[in-house]
């Protein structure tokens, strides 16, 4: 699942023809971001913001069939969108003790003691059950699902986005 190219999306890597995301299975779709609300109080945003991508980088680097992360789209500030084989996967990487996102939520924490309304951190958590998804790219680079599933035609059965959704 992870065989699409990461990064470098340059007009080589788009994709002509109408295609469509298929993965086998449940997975998660993960939301994550922050907001900056006072952006003059840098020493409280800053190592927010270069946690993620050490995260992502770390994530990307252990074999995926142990931490059951599919991929990602768009690192930085705003949102990030995960793809987690499960809920238990991404809650086994968060709480880790030997991972990054522990001890960086750790220092967060300690660091907006009293402060909350400096940064915004927000995420969100769908599990998608198989075939309740659909998802069409048109003259696009491997994006979104699209990058972490295998993208196949969208013909036949899946030319109508009602019809990919039903299989």
């Amino acid at each position: 699942m992870r065989g699409q190219p990461r990064g470098g999306y340059g007009i080589a890597h788009i994709i002509e023809d109408r295609m469509a995301a298929q993965i086998d299975g449940d997975f998660v779709l993960f939301l994550i971001g922050m907001r900056i609300n006072k952006p003059w109080k840098i020493a409280k945003w800053l190592p927010a913001l270069f946690a993620m991508p050490r995260m992502i980088k770390e994530l990307e680097a252990l074999p995926a069939d142990e931490t059951g992360f599919l991929g990602h789209s768009g690192v930085g500030l705003g949102i990030t969108v995960q793809y987690w084989r499960s809920f238990d996967h991404l809650e086994a990487y968060a709480r880790a003790e030997d991972h990054h996102h522990r001890p960086a939520w750790t220092a967060f924490n300690k660091r907006m003691k009293g402060a909350r309304g400096d940064v915004g951190i927000w995420h969100e958590t769908y599990l998608v059950r198989d075939g309740a998804y659909e998802a069409i790219y048109s003259g696009m680079p491997p994006f979104g699902l699209g990058r972490v599933a295998s993208l196949v035609p969208a013909t036949g059965n899946r030319a109508e986005a009602r019809a990919r959704l039903t299989g």
